[in-house]
């Protein structure tokens, strides 16, 4: 794409590729070059020819007249498949080159790999396999594979472990070849029956296949293609560990499924959305256009950490092949407001007739759908500051949560943490709030001179330091301020900025915390230093969890030193919250750590959670109806995503304590928490988030608040990146299979619900 027309680097770009199904030219460069003067990135290309086709179709066809004319040979025994001659000059236009690494191969797509025929699933895996070794010889780096046949007759989802069986000898043939499983969203069994000429599913025999008829095999899953997904995902996880080199490329239909059900496909590994003729509405401008809700999904696929590439099926061949004259304009995105409008969802007769009319024109345009897909690039909205501070590195990245009270922290790490503007405020805020209210309500000071005593625990390189005096300036309050530190290499910067930043006006302490006598002052009769109290106590010790990071452990250490009457802990108080969730990804990247870490799957990580799904949710109220629309219509052009269950764990809250505690027992938390769903899914764990109450709330201003709480996070601290959620997986993926109606299902480890054990024992 020419550099000149894309946008910033805060939007998403997209890669498109172009797919004919009855592609009848061999891809060469210059139908690749073709393809890119129209501004498309890739190209597909069929591994075999019909030639091939028709030699297998033939062999199939003449095993299966011999059987017939000698039904004695099978009553003696089931008689070997045939074997397939190896493929010839004829039977594929696929050579290596240097095109080659451009080019995604489509597998044949009328083999059956799920037929419950032997016979027709011997052959089909034998044309894969063969498929599969000589695109893997030319260098093919992508292969895209039909998904499973789920309905044969009566028969449902029967063939689906086989056809992952199939999958993993693939990929045992070519470990470097990435596959797709190409996968319908939605599990249709009318579209599944459409087989096209030539298909070997109409070849199974009669005595393999059910024909009971049942009325509920009849009507559409929208979770039956996810299922059979899962097994897939499932059995080569276990049996091989190849789910690294699998990814799905999901076909989108004409009508979107629910949300659920799109935020279930968000949370797997995406290679492709397909999008063929069928996907396009026609606007009154007779131009290819997406309906709002498949805008609304690209948008939010196109968010994730590897974005899914755009395939564009069957809407019309590369222009110009035939005609070396044909001026081809590039699909730059750049077409009129009309051709752009969203097609009319309900018209009118008169609208109607209106569109009737305007389909009757002819588009002037050779690639009208590419242009409009790269016009959808060009709307796409910046990401924000969340997203592209964890865009390519942090999102859906395992990491080990930091332990600050046994590491002296790097520099480099506590720059990063010091770069969220959002939590500094907040605390600056708080620290402003207390000075204010201590002098509005003229509560009695524990330093000798008469000024508010401030102790920074954990002060790090300072920023919290720095907040506190502005906070003083803010509240016009002087303060007498100590900043505690046990890392030695910190201590050093900050008596640099104590010299070069603060003017000499903080006490700086190398001490941990739980040792440290407090702060005193210098006596005269006799000489000494007098200890005196701490009246406000400023940490940021909190981990993703809350305390996970010892953060109650470390402030008993220090909260007898707070003024017995009237001291006061920032933060306050915080609470421990959990949800479970899908996380397909995480879970297999754990997986793989365990072959050489035995503790992989029992360590809580620190994740910006991104490509997940979660599993217990409610809907929000609908929005009220404006005075013009019924509430149907309101409904319909509103719609409002599920929101997660999240639910409280359980609180810590810090005041003054009259000593150290003797054990630590007062911080031992349990808790039972039970999730209601609504529809199938599998557990791969929890996600853990907080909220902390800095300074609480008066009669006259709200609470300060710091949230990661995917619920309050926008209305607390929307924009704060100091803190990604917590991951607690499980071992074993628990399998949801919620009971009827929907809204009486609970979520129990053995099945139709999961009640989880949530304990925590700080030491």
């Amino acid at each position: 794409m020419d550099s000149s027309t894309s946008m910033e680097d805060s939007t998403p770009t997209f890669y498109v590729g172009q797919h004919e199904s009855k592609r009848s030219l061999p891809v060469t460069d210059q139908v690749l070059r073709q393809a890119q003067n129209c501004n498309y990135d890739m190209l597909t290309t069929p591994i075999t020819t019909p030639y091939f086709h028709n030699r297998v179709l033939s062999l199939l066809s003449t095993h299966l007249s011999e059987l017939s004319s000698n039904p004695a040979d099978i009553r003696n025994g089931q008689p070997p498949s045939p074997t397939i001659p190896s493929l010839s000059l004829v039977d594929t236009p696929l050579t290596p080159g240097h095109i080659i690494s451009q080019l995604l191969a489509f597998a044949s797509p009328w083999i059956d790999l799920s037929s419950p025929d032997p016979l027709i699933y011997n052959i089909s895996r034998q044309v894969l396999n063969m498929e599969i070794a000589y695109a893997a010889f030319c260098g093919v780096g992508n292969v895209i594979i039909q998904g499973p046949k789920l309905h044969h007759g009566s028969m449902h989802g029967e063939g689906v472990t086989q056809y992952a069986h199939a999958i993993q000898e693939a990929l045992s043939i070519a470990s470097y070849i990435q596959i797709q499983i190409m996968l319908p969203m939605v599990d249709n069994p009318s579209a599944d029956g459409n087989d096209e000429m030539g298909s070997f599913a109409p070849f199974a025999r009669d005595e393999y296949i059910e024909t009971t008829v049942d009325e509920k095999l009849k009507k559409a899953d929208v979770y039956g293609t996810w299922d059979a997904w899962n097994i897939i995902r499932t059995f080569l996880l276990h049996n091989a560990g190849w789910l690294i080199m699998l990814d799905t490329a999901l076909l989108l239909p004409r009508h979107l499924p629910p949300l659920p059900v799109q935020s279930r496909w968000h949370s797997e590994p995406l290679r492709f959305l397909a999008l063929n003729s069928e996907t396009f509405l026609k606007n009154n401008a007779s131009y290819p256009v997406l309906a709002r809700t498949h805008q609304s999904l690209i948008n939010r696929y196109m968010r994730l950490k590897t974005p899914p590439w755009i395939m564009l099926c069957d809407v019309g061949p590369i222009p110009g092949l035939d005609n070396p004259n044909m001026i081809v304009d590039m699909a730059d995105g750049f077409i009129s407001p009309n051709a752009a409008a969203d097609a009319p969802s309900s018209p009118t007769p008169a609208e109607s007739f209106h569109h009737q009319q305007a389909n009757s024109k002819k588009i002037k345009e050779t690639t009208p759908h590419l242009n409009y897909i790269r016009n959808l690039q060009r709307k796409q909205p910046p990401r924000t500051t969340v997203e592209r501070y964890g865009d390519g590195y942090y999102q859906d990245f395992l990491q080990a949560p930091l332990q600050p009270l046994t590491d002296n922290l790097e520099s480099i790490t506590y720059e990063v943490f010091e770069k969220d503007p959002i939590k500094y405020d907040r605390y600056e805020k708080a620290v402003t709030r207390a000075l204010s209210d201590w002098a509005k309500y003229e509560k009695p000071k524990s330093s000798p001179d008469g000024r508010i005593v401030v102790a920074v625990a954990g002060a790090g390189r300072g920023p919290l330091v720095t907040r506190a005096l502005r906070a003083s300036e803010a509240a016009g309050v002087d303060v007498e301020l100590w900043a505690v530190e046990k890392n030695p290499n910190a201590y050093v910067l900050l008596q640099h900025h104590n010299v070069n930043d603060w003017s000499n006006r903080v006490n700086i302490i190398q001490s941990d915390m739980r040792s440290w006598k407090g702060p005193w002052h210098e006596t005269s009769q006799p000489p000494s230093k007098a200890p005196h109290k701490i009246d406000i106590l400023i940490s940021e010790l909190l981990g993703s969890f809350a305390d996970n990071e010892l953060s109650p452990e470390c402030l008993d250490g220090v909260l007898h030193l707070l003024n017995p009457t009237c001291g006061i802990s920032i933060p306050h108080s915080y609470t421990a919250h959990l949800t479970p969730i899908a996380a397909p990804k995480l879970h297999a990247d754990i997986s793989a750590r365990a072959h050489n870490d035995s503790s992989a799957s029992e360590t809580p990580y620190v994740v910006m959670l991104h490509a997940i799904d979660y599993l217990s949710t409610y809907s929000p109220p609908p929005p009220s109806a404006s005075p013009n629309k019924s509430g149907n219509e309101s409904e319909k052009q509103n719609p409002l995503s599920p929101l997660p269950n999240i639910l409280p764990a359980w609180s810590f809250t810090h005041t003054p304590l009259p000593s150290i505690p003797a054990t630590n027992t007062h911080n031992t938390r349990q808790a039972r928490l039970t999730f209601r769903t609504r529809d199938r899914g599998a557990c791969h764990g929890l996600a853990g988030y907080f909220e902390a109450i800095l300074y609480p709330a008066t009669d006259s201003d709200p609470a300060v608040e710091l949230s990661t709480n995917p619920l309050t996070m926008e209305s607390k601290s929307a924009g704060m990146i100091s803190w990604f959620p917590i991951f607690f997986p499980l071992k074993v993926c628990v399998s949801i299979r919620p009971i009827f109606p929907p809204l009486a299902s609970t979520f129990l480890t053995t099945a139709p619900s999961a009640e989880f054990d949530v304990a925590n024992q700080s030491n």
